[in-house]
């Protein structure tokens, strides 16, 4: 089971942001946190990489399902989804929930695994939508 579903674009590394956050959109996740790798490193140990960024999106109504099954599904929350320049592309790797819920156990619980499989397809249609 793959870790993630991935993306390769063109184009600037802020209107890649902007796709990728209109992207999960359209599947109803919202951007709750943002990490600006390149910024930090830069800030806090004055090394240089290329920009690279941690989205943290959330489809609160999936969430509220898997937390309320199981207090314990927070702990996957929220998905990450990473933008790192390589060159003149940009690599887009959002995350299987599936491999993740899989990999902590928390698919014994039906509730969380339904949640995790839906969440899953949402997640795996926008790394669809950014390849086309």
């Amino acid at each position: 089971m793959d870790i993630s579903y991935n993306a390769t674009l063109g184009g600037g590394f802020d209107a890649a942001i902007e796709r990728v956050t209109t992207a999960l959109k359209e599947e109803g996740f919202g951007i709750i946190s943002r990490i600006d790798m390149h910024t930090t490193f830069k800030e806090k140990i004055d090394k240089e990489i290329p920009p690279h960024t941690i989205l943290g999106a959330c489809n609160p109504v999936l969430a509220h399902k898997a937390v309320t099954a199981l207090p314990e599904a927070s702990l996957m929350l929220p998905c990450n989804v990473t933008v790192q320049q390589e060159g003149d592309s940009i690599v887009v790797r959002i995350v299987s929930p599936e491999a993740m819920m899989s990999t902590a156990g928390l698919n014994d619980n039906p509730a969380v695994k339904e949640v995790g499989e839906d969440a899953n397809e949402r997640l795996k249609r926008v790394a669809e939508s950014l390849n086309n």
